[in-house]
């Protein structure tokens, strides 16, 4: 903007009239820019999201209305009465399953010589302890009814001497003495981790089928899933940092109740993914409080090997690490330009070759060779060949495009701020084409992100900050085992059985997604008792 002093206007008219026309070519450059931001901003509300270059524009949508997305207040569970000479407790009383659901008995029993007393004379059963859990099977809602028959000598009976009675263990839980089998856990993760459906949402289908779970339960059963799963999401995170190359980004979350800290503020998801085609995948979600470079620097500490990030300032450390090689985003690049097209009028004819169009033909070439090597197959050093062929030469002309043009456009502008970035990102642009297993782009983390930001539009928000990491690590299993090929509900109902039986580290890798096949953990039925249930049985 022109800096005039009112105060000292010169008495030429000629120069007064230069005064004038530079003020109006300032102001219409201004409102230029203005009316391209307004139509990147409307672009962003209305328009599509895809960078495919459209021949027209999209029309103008108007907005929808806003919808009430506050949650409806569930019922508080039934509670009874204890009367206590000093208060009343009121201590909540847990619904039985509905009777007409089928019911599947599993009995655990001792083995057979166990059934002998120490006096030789054989056990007989006094009775059962028995112990229910809602189960969910593909299609169907049954009871888990656990028996364990207990046994006492009869002989013995009256004798002053020691005769335990003997019973078979109960079967470990991954929560222990709760109503909620493996199957409903996974049913009820999978459908709030990868399908976005929040608890409250959940609560009303469950009701429909004649069950009453509440939002509460399901929440303080994912928080505790979590805690048991502590153990594999501290394996996957090692696995991450042993790898040669990660992508990292991060995402923004709302966190309502956090010590010292006001329930608008902004919180944050920091994602890392790791694997390269035909590989094993680790995605692992952080949780942190904030955006701060610290995050970062804590997570990766120690770490050797490449790091792919966006051009955001707090991984500017990472240049400065021996050891670490930063890459840059190409999308991140492309997008920059691409909001020059977008802000552009729709009637406006440009010549391509000193516009951001020339920057996207470039670009759009890159992409072109990363396809070629894609429909190829190419192994990694052959794709490494492939770029120092064909990419490099076009990264050339393109860098010194984009040095020419920097001159000649306003810094402040789309079109300047592109080429500004790009500049500046340009050592981390190309480092791709030294290593044919780094990929042109950190879309991979991206991609890993989506299904957090779709769910965060359905649940809005984390209650407690112990939530938030509760989640972060729940992302981390489910969305490693999709990286991995598994469907989610199975790998769930797989870990979950078998993890309160993991005694040792080989038991617990052995449950890591790219150590177990998709197949097995398909296959997988904790219960053959539930074959026996008949095929028109209700639910």
């Amino acid at each position: 903007m022109l800096n005039i002093d009112l105060n000292n206007l010169p008495d030429d008219v000629g120069k007064l009239k230069q005064i004038i026309v530079d003020l109006v070519d300032d102001f219409q450059s201004q409102i230029e820019e203005l009316n391209k931001k307004l139509r990147l901003f409307q672009q962003a509300i209305y328009g599509r999201r895809s960078e495919k270059r459209p021949p027209t524009p999209p029309p103008f949508v108007q907005p929808l209305p806003f919808f009430d997305t506050t949650p409806p207040a569930e019922p508080e569970p039934p509670v009874k009465e204890t009367h206590v000479p000093a208060h009343t407790r009121r201590v909540p009383r847990r619904r039985p399953a509905p009777k007409e659901l089928p019911v599947v008995e599993v009995v655990h029993d001792i083995p057979e010589h166990a059934k002998l007393c120490s006096c030789s004379h054989p056990l007989t059963e006094i009775r059962r302890e028995v112990s229910e859990q809602i189960e969910i099977v593909p299609g169907r809602i049954v009871v888990i009814r656990h028996v364990r028959p207990l046994y006492a000598c009869k002989a013995c009976e009256g004798i002053e001497a020691e005769h335990p009675v003997k019973i078979a263990p109960p079967p470990p839980q991954i929560l222990p003495k709760s109503i909620a089998g493996p199957g409903l856990l996974a049913d009820i993760l999978v459908a709030k981790f990868v399908d976005h459906i929040p608890f409250y949402r959940k609560a009303q289908q469950f009701a429909r089928l004649g069950i009453s779970i509440s939002r509460a339960s399901m929440s303080e059963w994912a928080i505790k899933v979590a805690t048991a799963c502590m153990a594999i999401y501290n394996l996957m995170v090692s696995a991450l940092l042993d790898a040669p190359i990660i992508g990292a980004d991060e995402t923004p979350l709302q966190v309502l109740d956090e010590p010292g800290r006001a329930p608008t503020s902004r919180s944050y998801i920091w994602v890392f993914y790791t694997g390269v085609p035909g590989a094993w995948k680790v995605v692992v979600y952080h949780y942190a409080p904030s955006r701060s470079k610290e995050v970062a620097r804590q997570f990766l500490d120690g770490y050797q090997g490449y790091v792919q990030t966006d051009g955001y300032a707090g991984y500017d450390f990472l240049d400065s690490i021996e050891g670490v090689t930063h890459v840059g985003c190409w999308a991140h690049a492309r997008r920059k330009f691409y909001e020059v097209i977008k802000a552009r009028p729709a009637n406006l004819q440009v010549p391509k070759q000193g516009t951001a169009d020339h920057a996207l033909e470039c670009i759009g070439a890159l992409y072109a060779i990363e396809r070629e090597a894609k429909q190829k197959a190419l192994p990694p050093e052959a794709v490494k060949d492939l770029r120092q062929e064909k990419a490099v030469p076009i990264l050339h002309r393109l860098h010194a495009w984009l040095q020419e043009r920097q001159p000649e456009v306003p810094p402040r502008s789309l079109l300047g701020k592109a080429i500004g970035y790009t500049l500046d990102q340009w050592p981390r642009l190309t480092r791709y084409t030294e290593d044919g297993r780094l990929a042109i782009d950190n879309n991979r983390v991206e991609n890993s992100i989506r299904p957090f930001a779709l769910g965060r539009k359905n649940w809005l928000f984390a209650g407690s900050a112990k939530g938030a990491e509760s989640s972060a690590i729940l992302y981390t299993i489910i969305h490693t085992a999709k990286a991995n090929a598994h469907e989610p509900t199975a790998y769930l109902r797989y870990l979950f059985h078998f993890l309160p039986r993991a005694t040792r580290l080989e038991d617990l890798e052995a449950l890591l997604p790219w150590r177990l096949s998709p197949e097995t953990a398909q296959r997988f039925e904790p219960w053959p008792e539930l074959a026996r249930i008949p095929e028109h049985a209700p639910g």
